[in-house]
């Protein structure tokens, strides 16, 4: 895997979308891959915690005919926290302030996350990755 090449989609993720705070990449099982987190946020928790919501959300999905999940978003008082699926074994983590843009959020995530895919495995990207459906879920 090309830590670089991660490190760099990431990155650019975060000056795409104004707002963007904070990202990560961990693998399903929730092990962390990669981190552009603040220092008051351990990386490894982030990814641990993720994962357990993918597997409940990715659950919710198949449970009432959804089709394969692709993302939830949590909404707290001073922000937000994006779930993306990376193909079957992983997930990238996106936090945001009040003030980020969700729908361009969205919009530049979906490419990132063919490329990211593809980083992962060594794979080209799949003709799928725009195909999103949302999950949102309000929290306090």
């Amino acid at each position: 895997m090309n830590h670089d090449a991660l490190a760099s989609e990431m990155r650019g993720l975060r000056e795409q979308v104004p707002g963007i705070t904070d990202t990560a990449v961990a693998a399903a099982d929730g092990m962390l891959i990669a981190a552009d987190t603040a220092d008051i946020i351990d990386p490894e928790s982030l990814a641990a915690i993720a994962a357990a919501g993918l597997g409940i959300a990715r659950r919710a999905t198949a449970v009432t005919g959804r089709g394969t999940f692709r993302q939830t978003v949590t909404y707290g008082s001073q922000g937000l926290a994006a779930f993306y699926a990376v193909g079957d074994t992983a997930l990238m983590i996106v936090l945001g302030d009040e003030g980020i843009d969700l729908e361009r959020l969205h919009e530049r995530t979906r490419p990132a996350l063919g490329r990211i895919e593809s980083i992962l495995t060594g794979a080209e990207p799949g003709p799928l990755v725009g195909a999103m459906t949302e999950t949102a879920t309000e929290g306090v």
